[in-house]
This record gives C-alpha cells, structure tokens and sequence, in this order.
C-alpha cells in the first residue's frame, strides 16, 4: 500500500493534483475536507473534540488501508512544527500496517496562491477563500516547512499544469499507472 501524503498551504493546488494522481494511478482519494466534513455536524470547527476526532477518523482510515493494501492519496496542510506529533501518527499508522507513506510537498509564489485561494467554489468546501485569511495563516504558522524526518519530493507548481504535477509524481514514486 502507497500513501501519497500531499500537503502545501491552503490554494497551492493540493486537492486538484490529487484528483489528476487518482485519476492516473486509480489511488482512492481521502482529502482532508471528508474527515472535517465528517466531523463537522456534531462539534464545532476548531475545538478540542473536533480536531481529535478529526485526527482519530484519520489514523484510523490510513490504518485500515494499509492493512487492505489500498493506495490512498491524502492532502494536507502541514503546520510546522505544531503539526510534527499528529502527522507522525498518520505515518506510523500506514507504517505499521506494511504500507509505505509517498510524502509530496507543493510550493506556489504567492501572488499565484493569493489568486487560486478566491477561486469559486473553495468557500462552499469550508476552505481558505479570502487573501487575508491566506496571509493570517502564513503569519501564525510556518506552511513552508517539509515534513521533518522525510524526505519529500517537492514540487513548485507555480507555472505547471496539474496533470504535468501528478505524472511528476507517479514518476518519481514509480507509483502504477491504472491501465
């Protein structure tokens, strides 16, 4: 079983690589909206029985994919250093269960994350929608950071297409192709 671990800031394009990676691959596509979303009915964004449960649904699906040998694609954005415990989890749960954890880091100029983070329909998702909410988040988090103890294939898809991203990744993983 291969995670593909895809993080990167809010608007750097994560979700839509993911689609095209799932698409190329036939990885089953767990972004991180589905456990928020999950979630979200019952406890408020944010608080503490949220973000465990959040977290939990998480471990768990990654856990049991690997155990069902089922490549899995999963977005992220990566808070450094606050995030280092939590993603080490999702790691160890895929690692334990004989999977392998594919870690992929999206970078973007800025100009170009502020453009794609207004782009329709990322509000209706619950996401990052406004510049200023953009620019308050790289204020208070490092979302630049790799992934500590990994080594990450990072990718600028500043000027690339998202499908030319996706088949970068299947290259460098020598990740299956779905025939």
């Amino acid at each position: 079983m291969d995670l593909i671990f895809i993080y990167g800031p809010p608007g750097v394009g994560k979700l839509t690589v993911a689609n095209h990676l799932a698409k190329l691959t036939g990885c089953k596509l767990f972004h991180n909206h589905v456990s928020i979303d999950c979630v979200l009915p019952v406890f408020d964004f944010g608080t503490e029985p949220f973000w465990k449960l959040v977290h939990e649904i998480r471990c768990q699906v990654l856990a049991e994919a690997a155990t069902q040998g089922t490549d899995l694609i999963l977005t992220n954005v990566y808070y450094h250093p606050e995030d280092d415990e939590r993603v080490t989890r999702y790691f160890r749960a895929v690692e334990l269960n004989g999977g392998h954890v594919r870690p992929v880091q999206l970078r973007c100029e800025p100009p170009i994350i502020e453009a794609r983070v207004e782009a329709a329909g990322r509000a209706e998702m619950g996401k990052i929608a406004t510049v200023a909410g953009l620019r308050r988040l790289f204020e208070e988090h490092d979302l630049l950071k790799p992934v500590p103890g990994r080594e990450s294939l990072t990718i600028d898809n500043t000027h690339l297409d998202p499908a030319e991203v996706a088949a970068r990744i299947v290259a460098h993983y020598e990740l299956r192709r779905q025939s």
